[in-house]
């Protein structure tokens, strides 16, 4: 389990932390938790003509959450709300069925995460950076 769930590209993504750090003047914020398993994590998102013109993350949590955040903040920055919709909604999917379909950017990353899809009780700390923006985007 542990050698599939914690596979060198979800550690390097993990360790890349895209992303990470706070901006001095977000549009939106959103801090999101899990009491189930303590992983914490605050979005800040700039959204300037509709797209994500900045974005920055800090996370408390899991090898998981840390590089899910790392993914959003190398794949979100220039993309509208409705194109990161897409890529939460392709990142819930390949969760449910295992694998990556309909996605063209960030699927390489997304399908990192294939080793989860076996262990329900870890989808969420994949999801809630993805969490976190949906509602920061919404507040900007």
């Amino acid at each position: 389990m542990i050698e599939a769930l914690y596979n060198k590209g979800i550690r390097e993504l993990a360790d890349a932390a895209h992303g990470a750090g706070r901006l001095t003047a977000p549009t939106g914020s959103a801090l999101r938790d899990s009491p189930m398993c303590g992983d914490r994590v605050r979005i800040d998102v700039e959204l300037i003509d509709g797209r994500i013109a900045a974005i920055a993350h800090e996370v408390k949590g899991c090898l998981l959450c840390r590089a899910s955040a790392s993914l959003l903040g190398l794949h979100a920055l220039g993309r509208t709300p409705p194109e990161v919709e897409r890529l939460r909604a392709g990142m819930a999917a390949m969760l449910a069925a295992g694998e990556v379909s309909g996605m063209s950017e960030g699927a390489d990353e997304v399908a990192l995460f294939a080793p989860v899809h076996g262990y329900r009780s870890r989808h969420g700390c994949v999801m809630i950076p993805f969490e976190a923006l949906t509602i920061a985007l919404a507040a900007g």
